[in-house]
């Protein structure tokens, strides 16, 4: 009997030992699995001041959203069903647009409206803009210097006329930038608002890319040329409409003339006059009002205009041209294209037969690089 007992609670030992055994390697198997199952998933981030559970794909994909908005501030437009095509015939300028806000549609074009551009001192729609939405203070200042001055003398570029050791305003740099198309005031509100201009241009490219301009590059803050400072007809009347919906902005590309505050090197200030409203009055197209601008040249840029008119009807367009091959060109050019909406102005025919007007003009600051 004692022999018998012992076999028996051997067997059953044997038999505890393997179901564990057995139990163990279940358990082992499936917390592989588990583990396999869950591996690639993200953790959870717990961001508790918000009360959210986040997860950090996505955190990621804010990020990106930052950089690249899925939902640009702007739309790019669309042609008319009656659009007009323009050529040689019609108007000098070798890349023009007609913009209606209204129904955000072209009009009329010549050219490529989607072709690269340089876009010369356009370029400050976008320097004057993003300056007026970084400051604070138009009543602060900033002392010029040499450093800004000097190499926009040996590179022709147009000035407002500021002295090294000025201290000028923000407010009268602003304006020195939109009307005589300064690159010394270009300069300065780069440096006062980023430390440099390098900087500032990033800010520009940034704004570029959240009005969703996507053939629009900059290098600098003037237009000064560069093979990577480009943009497209399309973009820069996109850019205008931007601008004129900033009531500064509006008010400041809107100034024929504007005198700058007294300093010591100007004891009666600067007086600054718009390079759009220096070569025409506004009101040569009938039933068209042209109330803001700006105008642009460099050698490879030719001469450049973009313009905002409002018709009778209260109706607002955006005319650009670029490439136009004397000062005048784009005013008449401009002229033209408004004159398509209100019939208030003749359009040329027959530009191919004209004589070729000289590219020597008269006035000394067409021939610096704006």
């Amino acid at each position: 009997m004692y022999y018998r007992k012992k076999k028996h609670n051997n067997n059953s030992r044997i038999w505890i030992n393997t179901t564990i055994g057995v139990l163990c390697g279940v358990i082992v198997i499936l917390f592989f699995v588990v583990l396999l199952t869950q591996t690639g998933k993200p953790p959870v981030v717990k961001i508790q001041d918000a009360g959210l559970q986040q997860t950090e794909s996505t955190v990621t994909t804010t990020t990106t959203e930052t950089t690249a908005p899925s939902s640009p501030l702007l739309i790019y437009p669309t042609e008319a069903v009656d659009l007009t095509s323009l050529t040689d015939a019609n108007i000098v300028s070798k890349h023009a647009l007609l913009l209606d806000l209204e129904n955000n549609e072209i009009l009329a074009e010549r050219g490529n409206i989607n072709e690269r551009i340089y876009p010369a001192s356009m370029t400050k729609l976008m320097t004057l803009v993003v300056a007026v939405e970084q400051i604070d203070d138009m009543n602060d200042t900033f002392t010029m210097t040499y450093d800004i001055i000097a190499p926009l003398i040996e590179a022709e570029a147009s000035r407002a006329g500021f002295s090294e050791g000025e201290v000028v305003t923000i407010q009268d740099l602003l304006y020195g930038i939109a009307l005589p198309s300064g690159a010394d005031a270009t300069t300065a509100i780069a440096q006062y608002i980023s430390g440099s201009e390098e900087a500032f241009v990033d800010l520009m490219n940034e704004k570029a890319l959240e009005l969703g301009l996507e053939n629009t590059h900059f290098s600098n803050a003037s237009g000064l040329h560069d093979e990577n400072h480009y943009s497209t007809v399309t973009d820069i009347a996109m850019l205008m409409e931007y601008v004129m919906q900033n009531d500064t902005c509006r008010e400041i590309l809107s100034t024929y003339q504007y005198t700058t505050s007294q300093t010591e090197q100007h004891p009666e200030g600067i007086l600054l006059e718009n390079t759009m409203f220096s070569r025409m009055y506004g009101n040569e197209v009938n039933g068209m009002t042209i109330e803001a601008g700006k105008t642009g040249y460099t050698d490879e840029a030719g001469h450049c205009l973009v313009s905002y008119a409002t018709s009778d009807s209260g109706k607002n367009y955006i005319v650009v041209t670029a490439g136009g091959n004397t000062y005048w060109n784009p005013v008449f050019d401009t002229f033209a294209m408004y004159g398509i909406v209100s019939n208030g102005y003749p359009m040329p025919t027959d530009l191919t037969t004209a004589p070729m007007e000289s590219n020597v003009d008269t006035i000394t600051e067409s021939n610096l690089t704006e």
